[in-house]
């Protein structure tokens, strides 16, 4: 996975952490929905692999923005060869 890929992905605190916690810290996340219990975001691998490093979030990757902005479009994820 590139390290400055864009993923589109629901970030959950753990036990140790809040939704309210994350959105207070300055992780450089950029929030697409709030949920009481988790975030949907688009963040890079880097941002990602730091909260799951420090055990603040579960991380489940959905796409990346390219894969998810092709996909709204109606187009195929993978660029013209």
């Amino acid at each position: 996975m590139a390290a400055g890929r864009t993923w589109i992905a629901r970030v959950t605190p753990t036990g140790d952490s809040s939704v309210e916690q994350l959105l207070g810290m300055p992780l450089g996340l950029d929030v697409w929905e709030r949920h009481p219990d988790s975030l949907v975001v688009a963040a890079t691998e880097a941002q990602l692999v730091e909260l799951e490093r420090r055990r603040l979030a579960e991380v489940e990757r959905w796409s990346t923005r390219e894969e998810f902005e092709a996909e709204a479009r109606g187009r195929p994820s993978s660029p013209p060869a």
